[in-house]
């Protein structure tokens, strides 16, 4: 009689039944995604830390690289992915109250949660893909060397950086040995400069108070910055002019600096993009009172789960892509 009740406790507490802990199905299923893409996400975090470390002597400084606020002219470090980040939190939040709402069968409440959460979202993405296209741009300009290293330029008067603009040189023999007709560009280089690098460089010997920045962080935790003399002496192992970045050069400095921004943040992205869709989808199928006739919100609760997994994953990127 002993081992009967013995072998009874313990089916009830081990067995799991059809529902193991207490979960859903399909809840049970979005747990085991979020594990599996937590470890994918956590391996390009790792592989990102790993370059990081191994050129961390010639890796851009990101205060000096997001600087950008829209419509707003100036340096503004770190400003703008502050406002994004807050964002994000904030739409998780938002979140927090639909599901709750929804435990109570509140659906009105449901509704207007769920409708920040989605606006907050599409500010995100928004605001990215703005950040993208800033990048991708530049304000600058660069000048990379034979060695593959990129030079910037300061002004000495002022401190900051000098734009390509500000001291390039014109000349009318340089433009028009590019013109379409040619074809040179398309053949060799992809797009045309602005400015190519002879006009940089006689532009730049013409003005002494410019000088050269290497990529180099110094033991103050600053890009190198070269007297003139030096300047002068390094300016002629410049190659070509860099303007911008994408998946090749960089004109903040090392090219896999480019190639992770892109990579993670266009990854991390996406998964904001897909969860601003559910949201949509959830947000409608809540108006038309599809939770309220099966007499639950579990699909709230489970695309919250999906929308909290993503802000996560955003403060460890925003932490260790941005900040450290």
């Amino acid at each position: 009689m002993d081992t009967a009740v013995t072998t009874e406790t313990e089916g009830s507490v081990w067995g799991g039944g059809n529902r193991p802990l207490g979960a859903s199905y399909g809840k049970l299923m979005m747990w085991f995604f979020i594990v599996s893409d937590a470890l994918t996400f956590s391996g390009f975090l790792c592989a990102y830390g790993f370059s990081r470390f191994k050129f961390i002597e010639t890796w851009p400084i990101a205060d000096e690289v997001f600087t950008h606020v829209p419509f707003f002219h100036g340096n503004f470090p770190m400003y703008y992915v502050a406002f994004m980040t807050f964002v994000l939190i904030m739409s998780s939040v938002t979140m927090v109250l639909a599901v709750d709402a929804g435990h109570r069968m509140m659906k009105n409440k449901v509704i207007i949660y769920l409708f920040l959460t989605i606006i907050g979202g599409a500010i995100f993405v928004g605001s990215q893909a703005w950040e993208w296209a800033t990048f991708i741009r530049g304000d600058y300009g660069a000048v990379e060397t034979r060695g593959g290293r990129i030079l910037q330029f300061v002004n000495a008067d002022t401190g900051e950086r000098a734009a390509l603009a500000e001291f390039a040189a014109t000349i009318p023999d340089e433009r028009a040995e590019h013109e379409r007709k040619n074809g040179i560009w398309f053949r060799e280089e992809g797009s045309l400069t602005t400015y190519t690098v002879n006009e940089v460089v006689e532009g730049f010997r013409s003005n002494p108070n410019i000088l050269i920045r290497t990529e180099t962080i110094n033991e103050n935790g600053e890009k190198t910055l070269l007297d003139r003399k030096q300047s002068l002496e390094r300016i002629k192992d410049a190659k070509l002019v860099v303007e911008g970045a994408n998946l090749i050069r960089n004109e903040y400095g090392s090219r896999l600096f480019a190639d992770f921004f892109f990579f993670i943040t266009g990854f991390h992205g996406f998964h904001v993009f897909s969860g601003v869709v559910f949201n949509i989808i959830i947000f409608f199928n809540v108006i038309l009172g599809t939770y309220e006739r099966r007499g639950h919100y579990e699909m709230v609760e489970k695309v919250g789960l999906y929308w909290h997994f993503v802000d996560l994953v955003w403060v460890f990127v925003f932490t260790f892509f941005y900040l450290v």
